[in-house]
């Protein structure tokens, strides 16, 4: 996970911690205000994200889970 960008982890962090009946596009826009992506970066980083399989649908994976509380964990250092 060392190797893995700080947007990737963010982007799966957030979709972890979402509110419960929050949308993947609400979550893109929380993210986009945040000022740490664009609204473009935000959608290339979810298709890289699904393409490797850390998210299935709207939903992070099983792989996607570890690798979101693994970056929890990190941040909080």
């Amino acid at each position: 996970m060392q190797n893995m960008d700080i947007f990737k982890k963010v982007f799966l962090l957030a979709i972890a911690k979402r509110e419960d009946g929050e949308s993947m596009e609400e979550t893109m826009n929380s993210l986009v205000n945040t000022g740490m992506f664009d609204m473009s970066e935000a959608q290339k980083v979810l298709d890289e994200l699904r393409a490797e399989n850390y998210i299935v649908g709207d939903n992070l994976s099983m792989t996607g889970v570890v690798v979101a509380n693994q970056a929890e964990q990190e941040f909080k250092q």
